[in-house]
């Protein structure tokens, strides 16, 4: 007689090997699986405090996530993870280059020490790019350099290599600082994943950029770029945004499995709460043709081996027990039992109560915001000397994408300034909130966004300053102001009132309040910038990375305007 601690029978076990499912049973032993038996072979020789008869269901891998980043939830880690174990996750790979931006090298340990009994498993990829371009480009109020990668590399819940987003940095700056890293690592780790970010990069630039070591992508791309990654062996981090019916057949007829694995980037919290996770994206995958076994595969397995995490992923003898116990429809991805190293720690037929803890970062991380109070003059836009009309640049936003184009608006000038207020164009403001200097940016812009009122938020990636976007200075001024006054997050205004807003006063990053509370919170931002006429797939996604200047064509930060592919600071009135 073999005693085990838990014995789960008569289900269909997931064989990462095989990549099928075989009828049988598990065993789990001190967190670690056994024993797996085909059938009831063997079943009597083992005896167990805990048995569970799984009716016939579904028994796959904890679900692993390489690329995501906590912050983006607007979570902080406890309420984040006690969130993914009802969606099947047990492992995440998490990027803090969002806190980063704000306490460097303290945010990060900050993050890994902030869920201490967390019931998914949370490895950190090293920022390595933080800031996300170079000081002359953007403030914020940490740096990650070569010492704190040296310092980080010490911990043991460090998995990678964050994404390498300075992809101009990479092909043309040989001593920029992502250039210093890889030099770094692969002398010293020469295994270690290096996780990359490239837009549009095809051809001899991407196998340039391949060249240095850094072997993945996730970021939004057309067919034609999909093939070009796959093509030269990089590993494919397929997020929601890619899950389209052509990259997927394409996947699917070429069995690029191996190379693919599923990943959320950036979930907020409304969609976390609607939607799921990791299974939701597995979900969606088979519902554009994926096999459901394919499916498991590239959720769990292929992930974990992407960041040499050989003890999970599969259920095999000496494998972790992070397993979920899905639904009788297993196409749908509905955990109804998810284990951690044999525990426990979600059951759809008993849910655990909702943890909330407050206080679980430095007291100063609850005061991040360093401004002074905000007024309406701050949304005053200088001409030029004598001009009586100009010509701006603008960041065009497009529904279906977070990427802008540079477009070109003529705006009247009176009194010596732009009158940009019911001109159609949306004014955008960056203050600097770090304490490193109190620089603005000013910029428009036009398009798919909101059409009247003004919206203000520090979920601004990735330097995270206060950014205000809006039609009315009046507007402007009393969102960010509560925006300031809340310590951080996200406020809506139109005609003098407060629409909606979501305080996140962790970093002005992050809240401590349960998952549903925050989603509730988020759902009715998103809700209020759709009543302003923002026409966005998903707005404050949009909104956000307005800010980010490493995705093209054109963002804005603290120093003013940014044309990503130039790497350069561009004056916001254009010549003539």
């Amino acid at each position: 007689m073999y005693p085990v601690d838990l014995i789960l029978e008569n289900a269909r076990i997931y064989n990462s090997y095989f990549q099928r499912f075989f009828h049988g049973y598990l065993a789990v032993l001190e967190g670690r699986i056994f024993h797996v038996g085909l059938g009831e072979e063997g079943l009597e020789e083992f005896s167990a405090p805990a048995r569970y008869d799984c009716g016939g269901r579904c028994l796959i891998p904890g679900l692993v996530d390489v690329h995501m980043h906590i912050e983006s939830s607007m979570a902080a880690p406890l309420p984040f993870t006690d969130y993914l174990a009802r969606c099947g996750v047990t492992t995440i790979v998490s990027e803090p280059h969002e806190i980063a931006n704000v306490f460097g090298l303290e945010g990060i340990r900050a993050i890994l020490d902030a869920a201490p009994d967390s019931a998914v498993e949370v490895l950190c990829g090293i920022p390595s790019s933080v800031p996300s371009t170079s000081a002359a480009l953007e403030t914020t109020g940490g740096e990650i350099g070569l010492e704190e990668l040296k310092e980080l590399l010490q911990d043991p819940r460090i998995a990678c290599l964050g994404e390498v987003m300075n992809t101009r940095g990479v092909l043309s700056e040989p001593d920029c600082k992502p250039n210093v890293f890889t030099r770094y690592l692969r002398d010293r780790d020469p295994a270690l994943p290096l996780e990359g970010h490239c837009p549009r990069l095809k051809g001899i630039d991407l196998s340039r950029y391949l060249f240095t070591g850094i072997d993945s992508d996730h970021t939004e791309h057309d067919l034609e770029e999909v093939k070009h990654r796959y093509f030269k062996g990089m590993f494919f981090e397929l997020q929601r945004k890619m899950l389209l019916p052509e990259v997927v057949e394409f996947i699917v007829q070429n069995r690029l499995y191996e190379q693919t694995a599923f990943v959320t980037d950036d979930t907020m919290a409304d969609a976390l709460v609607d939607r799921g996770h990791l299974n939701a994206l597995a979900r969606e995958a088979v519902e554009l043709g994926m096999p459901l076994e394919q499916a498991v595969y590239c959720a769990s397995y292929t992930g974990a081996r992407r960041m040499r995490l050989y003890d999970r992923g599969a259920l095999a003898p000496g494998r972790l027990a992070d397993m979920v116990l899905l639904s009788e429809r297993a196409e749908d991805f509905l955990p109804q039992r998810t284990y951690k190293a044999g525990r426990l720690v979600w059951d759809a037929a008993a849910p655990a109560p909702t943890r909330s803890r407050t206080g679980m970062f430095p007291p100063h991380f609850y005061r991040s915001v360093q401004l002074s109070p905000i007024g309406e003059e701050a949304f005053r836009v200088p001409a030029p000397q004598g001009a009586q009309r100009v010509t701006v640049r603008a960041m065009g936003v497009n529904r279906l994408r977070t990427q802008t184009a540079e477009e070109h608006l003529s705006l009247p000038v009176r009194g010596g300034l732009v009158d940009w207020q019911g001109s159609g164009a949306a004014l955008v403001c960056v203050f600097e909130r770090h304490g490193r200097g109190g620089g603005v940016g000013h910029g428009f812009a036009c398009g798919d966004l909101l059409q009247r009122g003004a919206v203000a938020t520090t979920y601004a990636h990735d330097h995270h300053n206060l950014m205000a976007v809006g039609h009315s200075a009046t507007d402007m001024a009393l969102a960010a102001e509560r925006v300031r006054q809340l310590g951080g997050g996200m406020a809506v205004a139109e005609g003098g009132e407060i629409l909606a807003e979501i305080p996140l006063p962790v970093a002005g990053l992050m809240s401590e309040e349960p998952m549903e509370v925050i989603g509730a919170q988020l759902r009715g931002v998103q809700s209020a910038l759709r009543r302003l006429g923002y026409r966005h797939y998903e707005p404050v996604m949009s909104l956000c990375t307005l800010s980010l200047p490493v995705s093209p064509a054109l963002k804005i930060t603290d120093k003013g305007l940014v044309d990503v592919a130039k790497g350069a600071v561009v004056p916001l009135f254009c010549e003539g």
